[in-house]
């Protein structure tokens, strides 16, 4: 099944509901940043969080940033995710490995640690974008991102999002984010009604690996209250925007000192790409080009 990301709304518009499938684009940041299994699910956690996040987002270009950190050993990680459907991200540690839970699950919660800071970045792409920040909660991730839309958003809202990864890569990965919308927001029994629906729920990669859709899940979870599956669904990717010309403009930055340096020490530059792993080479030639770039600037 392809990655994507589809909503819905139930109770007369009064629960927005998003779904997304993320398996291929954890599959390949875990192959592009050579993570662990603890360290797949937690930044697969975080990238199908981000994707939830920005699609309540209306403006073309948005982008959400999730940035934690922990006391746990895996250092932190950090998530870009835009409402055009792609994402990228990256944790500080990326072999760090923990046992597993006495229920079998992966220790995400002390791999990030439950000492720390969950940092939200929206940004719509003109003005100063809003940031918030809340202490976490357990370090799952899942928990600490809807507890910030409870306490910085004041939204009640339901948020459950897994990964499964065995020695064959990452079989299943995504989540679901179910919202009170304002109008209903004074409904307690509603707001009970979808947490105890959520709670009842073994986790979701389970939901995928027995062959649910993500309408099937829906349906499940809300189709007594008159919910309607809107008929647009968006593909989402991992997708980082760097390139051998933003490097360059990069080390132009160093200035021509720092430049000739690394042309007599190491002949040339290195330069990786922490949010995808790509690696980019600057020979002599192009290190002595963005040298003569700088000297006819200097003279312009």
């Amino acid at each position: 099944m392809a990655d994507r990301l589809i909503r819905a709304t139930a109770a007369n518009g009064g629960i927005r509901a998003v779904g997304t499938i993320t398996t291929s684009l954890t599959e390949e940041a875990r192959q592009r940043h050579k993570l662990s299994y603890v360290a797949t699910a937690a930044l697969g956690r975080a990238m199908s969080s981000g994707l939830l996040l920005v699609s309540s987002m209306k403006k073309e270009g948005s982008r959400v940033n999730i940035r934690i950190k922990g006391n746990g050993p895996l250092g932190g990680l950090l998530v870009d995710a835009g409402l055009d459907g792609t994402v990228r991200g990256y944790v500080e540690n990326p072999t760090v490995e923990l046992p597993p839970k006495a229920n079998g699950k992966l220790d995400v919660g002390g791999a990030i640690g439950k000492d720390g800071y969950l940092y939200v970045i929206r940004d719509v792409g003109y003005g100063f974008p809003y940031s918030s920040t809340v202490e976490l909660v357990s370090g799952e991730v899942g928990d600490d991102v809807a507890n910030y839309l409870v306490t910085s958003e004041q939204t009640p809202s339901a948020l459950l999002v897994g990964v499964f990864v065995d020695s064959e890569g990452v079989l299943a990965s995504g989540g679901i984010l179910l919202q009170i919308m304002p109008k209903a927001a004074r409904d307690d029994s509603l707001v009970e009604l979808l947490e105890s629906r959520v709670s009842k729920l073994s986790g979701f990669t389970p939901l995928l690996r027995a062959g649910k859709t993500l309408p099937n899940i829906f349906e499940e979870l809300l189709g007594d209250l008159d919910l309607i599956i809107l008929p647009e669904t968006n593909l989402v990717r991992f997708h980082c925007p760097c390139s051998f010309e933003r490097v360059l403009r990069a080390l132009k930055l160093l200035g021509e000192e720092e430049l000739q340096d690394m042309i007599e020490k190491d002949e040339g530059a290195e330069a990786t790409c922490h949010f995808c792993g790509e690696v980019y080479q600057a020979n002599k030639e192009d290190l002595y080009k963005l040298i003569e770039d700088l000297r006819s600037e200097s003279l312009s």
